[in-house]
């Protein structure tokens, strides 16, 4: 996979810690890399850029850790099945619905922009459209009573 976003100015330090989180998941599901071991890379890599790597942990491992349980969540709200989607949107998708139902401080929309950006960046011609409405359907599940507050 390319890094396509380098660091361009302006994006913030969260934004990048979650680039940077997609393509450690991605080396870790189509690899085996473990996230200990990408984690260390993406630490000693200067060419990198600031992030905040307290984020970009959380995201990594807590993504793996709830992997299945992710997948689980949300299988219910695709219309196609996962061997059809691209690797890379599976992986957004991933980490869009760990933030959705494990880190609740981030608010719900936010999480899916990030998610929708994230797959203009280094997903395919649409799939940030495939992206935001899967992410739209999870949130009226585990963000319920934020979304129809909102």
């Amino acid at each position: 996979m390319t890094d396509k976003a380098a660091k361009p100015a302006g994006k913030s330090l969260r934004h990048r810690s979650r680039e940077l989180a997609v393509q450690g998941i991605y080396q870790w599901r189509m690899g085996g890399t473990e996230p200990r071991e990408i984690e260390k890379s993406v630490r000693d890599e200067k060419s990198l850029g600031r992030y905040d790597a307290a984020l970009y942990t959380l995201l990594l491992h807590g993504v793996v850790e709830h992997h299945q349980s992710l997948v689980t969540a949300l299988e219910p709200h695709m219309e196609r099945s996962l061997k059809e989607l691209s690797p890379i949107e599976f992986s957004i998708l991933l980490l869009g619905a760990f933030e959705l139902i494990h880190n609740l401080e981030v608010p719900y929309r936010v999480v899916i922009n990030e998610s929708v950006e994230l797959a203009k960046t280094f997903g395919g011609t649409d799939g940030h459209k495939f992206v935001n409405g899967v992410l739209d359907k999870l949130a009226a599940v585990a963000r319920s009573m934020e979304v129809n507050a909102g």
